[in-house]
């Protein structure tokens, strides 16, 4: 089964809990704490594979989550670091990030890696807290999450050429009669359901890969016929081959065909028309073949191919064309700068703000921020010393200044996140 579209969720692996422990030992006065860090959680990477030609294995991973830290051990030992958890995917695969629609990334080359969750780094033991002050700190971190991200994957086929046209006018056969591919050859309008690559071999050597992609209908950029599922796979062909029927067997102007599968590459987000094209004028073994392409080349002010792909007529010549204007054209980039996500890190930017504070219809002031919901999330709010560290953390932001100006009073409520208490000066 031919999956070139899936949705899922991924999580990176919490980090490990760090503990509360002390240093006991025979003659050692007053050891002091001995409770170590927990270990950081496993990262979610999807590796380039290419022995994969389908997203069919990630088809029924809705959820996918990294294993999480160990957690930090007696005497100071830290907890082990989870392994990362690698996903093997087919070159030529897009990640989204289906929430913003940006670019994770695209894997194009064997063994490339993507990191597309991180996991989240280890809790601090409580020996990670002793200073000269608090020699003893009894309280310790909670590791912290690991990232979650809904997520699109898009294959998008690699190949140097690709054919478009109307159904049924001979793209399959072309291929067939080029490459060593096999694809259904049938009587009947979308045999082709899914792209089917070829690898051509050119007389003088050199070579290249072609993709036979659905037959394209008017509407095909909106979702008309097969078109919307597989125009995606047209993006990363450098060159496009234009195949008409120029014997119309269907009845339709070959012109007329040649304008509207223009219009629908033009009409695409990747503006496709811009691609170097080479038109193909096929089934030339056909009666009216020759008349109608005297007027197509009249109307159409373009230089044309004629070839007869079931009797083989003239295929070396679009195999030297198609050679000769990869070898002249440059791949093209597929994203602008604005659809790029930026890289994966915890670091906080210097603009963005640690908090902000808002009055709700009930009274109560509500504390969020993304950068206070991590610590939030690391703070162990069933002991009493993890409790006050977080609450002089909020004093250290200026939480306290900020409630002050908005008029709060004795006894107010403060919500953060999902933890409440009240207000004293």
């Amino acid at each position: 089964m031919f999956i070139d579209q899936v949705k899922m969720e991924v999580h990176g692996g919490k980090g490990g809990d760090g503990i509360v422990a002390y240093r006991r030992e025979l003659k050692v006065e007053m050891g002091g704490p001995f409770g170590g860090s927990g270990g950081k959680g496993g990262s979610v990477i999807f590796v380039g594979d290419e022995g994969l030609s389908t997203l069919l294995d990630l088809k029924y991973m809705k959820v996918l989550k990294a294993n999480p830290g160990e957690k930090g051990k007696n005497k100071g030992m830290y907890g082990a670091n989870a392994e990362n958890t690698y996903v093997h995917v087919p070159l030529g695969t897009t990640i989204y990030d289906d929430d913003t629609n940006l670019v994770i990334a695209d894997i194009t080359r064997p063994g490339e890696e993507a990191v597309i969750a991180l996991g989240g780094r280890g809790g601090r033991g409580n020996m990670a807290f002793a200073t000269g002050i608090n020699k003893c700190p009894d309280f310790c971190e909670k590791g912290e999450p690991g990232q979650v991200r809904y997520i699109r994957c898009e294959l998008k086929v690699l190949a140097d050429c690709g054919l478009v046209g109307f159904p049924s006018v001979g793209k399959s056969t072309l291929l067939s009669r080029v490459s060593a591919a096999k694809p259904k050859i049938a009587d009947y309008h979308f045999t082709t359901l899914v792209p089917q690559l070829g690898m051509v071999q050119v007389p003088d050597g050199r070579s290249f890969v072609m993709a036979d992609l659905p037959g394209l209908i008017e509407g095909a950029h909106q979702g008309a016929g097969l078109g919307l599922e597989f125009l995606r796979h047209i993006e990363r062909c450098r060159v496009i081959v234009h195949v008409i029927d120029m014997a119309a067997v269907e009845g339709r102007d070959p012109y007329n065909d040649y304008l509207v599968i223009n219009k629908e590459l033009e009409s695409y987000k990747m503006n496709l028309s811009k691609r170097p094209q080479i038109v193909v004028a096929n089934k030339m073994d056909l009666p009216g073949a020759k008349e109608n392409l005297a007027r197509f080349e009249e109307q159409a002010k373009v230089k044309v191919i004629p070839i007869s792909a079931y009797n083989m007529t003239n295929l070396d010549e679009l195999k030297y064309k198609i050679s000769d204007l990869l070898a002249e054209t440059k791949p093209f980039s597929l994203f602008e700068e604005d659809e790029i996500s930026p890289s994966v890190t915890y670091e906080f930017k210097k603009d963005e703000p640690v908090f902000t504070v808002e009055k709700d219809s009930d009274g109560v002031y509500n504390v969020k921020g993304d950068k206070l919901y991590r610590i939030f999330q690391m703070t162990n709010f069933e002991n009493e010393s993890s409790v006050n560290r977080f609450a002089r953390q909020l004093r250290s932001f200026g939480v306290d200044d900020e409630l002050r100006k908005l008029g709060i009073k004795n006894g107010d409520t403060v919500r953060v996140f999902d933890f409440e208490f009240e207000f004293v000066e």
